[in-house]
């Protein structure tokens, strides 16, 4: 049994030798395999950076390869050029050249016709109207013409005009920059390369030919051609339309919106018309009462039923009021209540008639005076507050105002002054308040900061 025993005692010894040895052979093998590890990590990193660095030396910057840009990106450029860089554009390559050429691109267009010895503005190349004319004309969908005075480039837009045989247009819009030019030309010229564009479009939805020799047979023809989608029509100072003629239209086109006319062509039975169950509510109606001459224009009088009526059918239309007259011609207008909302009066306005205003206009929403003359507006203003509830804009000219009757205007109509532009002029300092002192007191009741204009803005 000691031998056993003793035995066990001298395995014992032995058997923890071992278990020491394997444990200081683990953990140098864990060392080598930690220096080994670090190594290897070092190692990787300097072939990153020696790659990295040959990589940024061989690095090969390419300029943008312009040929190769969406046509749809190339596109919305093209529509913000003017013409003659959109062609020398057209030039730098293939693809550029196929957006020159796309429909998309022509759909909406401006002529500008201009003679150089009468005009600082640029004209498009006639070269460039003939390629138009030839490649795109059917194309064009909304079209207009800006011509300057001169006969000789209201005659271009005509014969551009009776070229557009193969379009059909949505827009049409005829501008002066100066008058006279198209009245200037042979009404049967301009009527005829009208009638082109009248009767080959068929969905005319909106046209503008204000200071043109249009007449009441050319009007019948563009009801008889587009009368289910005219939508927009203004024709100020075209003074060979007759009340029948615009009459007309109204009987035919439904879908009127908007409407720009002359006063001599406003008419109880033109009211009627647009107050019709068959008729949409139209949007803007828009008079100018003009004369040129004083005591040569004859007005006549609107009954106030068939404004009623209007309103009644049209109850949020816009009715903008241009007056352009003399101070004694003014006798027929605002003697009773007129739906009108925005009103602006060209030249000088009496006191008297800016009285009419506040008591026959309740509609009124914008308010333009450009002259009165050298008596002070305080009691009109005064009225005009209290009876246009929804006055928001106000422009004073040539007029004078007391500073304390101002300031009790502004109060009155509060903060739905939107905008209140009135000359420094036209304020007259008073025993209350002072021209440095008026802007802080309106500006408080405004609830902005608010000064008085060194110019007109309107």
């Amino acid at each position: 049994m000691r031998s056993a025993a003793g035995s066990r005692q001298v395995k014992g010894p032995g058997g923890g030798e071992r278990r020491r040895h394997r444990s200081l052979l683990m953990k140098r093998g864990r060392k080598i395999n930690e220096d080994n590890n670090s190594s290897s990590e070092e190692t990787a990193e300097r072939e990153f950076k020696r790659h990295k660095i040959t990589d940024e030396k061989n690095v090969v910057v390419q300029s943008p390869d312009w040929a190769n840009l969406l046509q749809d990106i190339i596109l919305q450029v093209f529509q913000y050029l003017p013409l003659l860089d959109r062609a020398h554009a057209s030039q730098v390559c293939r693809s550029w050249n196929q957006v020159f050429h796309m429909p998309d691109l022509w759909r909406c267009f401006e002529f500008e016709l201009n003679q150089p010895a009468t005009s600082y503005l640029r004209a498009t190349h006639p070269e460039l109207i003939k390629q138009i004319i030839k490649r795109h004309s059917n194309h064009l969908q909304y079209v207009s013409f800006k011509v300057d005075s001169s006969k000789e480039s209201a005659e271009a837009a005509c014969d551009i005009l009776s070229q557009l045989v193969n379009c059909s247009l949505k827009t049409l819009g005829l501008i002066s920059t100066a008058r006279p030019s198209f009245m200037d030309l042979p009404k049967s010229h301009f009527i005829s390369a009208l009638t082109v564009v009248f009767v080959n479009s068929k969905s005319l939805s909106s046209l503008k030919i204000d200071d043109t020799p249009v007449d009441d047979p050319s009007l019948k023809v563009l009801v008889a051609n587009n009368s289910d989608t005219l939508k927009l029509l203004k024709m100020s100072s075209c003074p060979h339309v007759s009340p029948a003629g615009i009459l007309c239209v109204a009987d035919q086109c439904h879908g009127l919106r908007e409407l720009a006319l002359n006063y001599h062509l406003l008419s109880d039975e033109l009211l009627l018309a647009l107050s019709s169950e068959k008729h949409v509510r139209l949007e803007h109606l828009r008079i100018d009462v003009v004369s040129e001459n004083p005591g040569q224009t004859q007005f006549h009088t609107i009954q106030k039923s068939s404004w009623d009526a209007f309103i009644k059918h049209s109850p949020k239309v816009n009715l903008v009021m241009y007056f352009f007259l003399y101070e004694e011609e003014f006798d027929l207008f605002f003697r009773y209540e007129i739906p009108v909302t925005h009103l602006y009066f060209g030249r000088s306005v009496s006191k008297d008639v800016l009285g009419r205003v506040g008591m026959t206009c309740p509609r009124l929403v914008e308010l333009v005076v450009c002259a009165n003359g050298l008596r002070p507006l305080d009691e009109e203003l005064i009225r005009i507050a209290e009876r246009c509830k929804y006055l928001s804009a106000v422009g004073l000219g040539e007029c004078e105002v007391s500073c304390s009757a101002f300031v009790e205007f502004v109060k009155m109509c509060g903060g739905r002054l939107s905008q209140l532009s009135i000359m420094e002029e036209v304020l007259i300092p008073d025993q209350k308040y002072s021209l440095e002192q008026i802007h802080w007191e309106v500006s408080k009741h405004l609830g902005r900061v608010w000064f008085p204009d060194m110019m007109p803005t309107w």
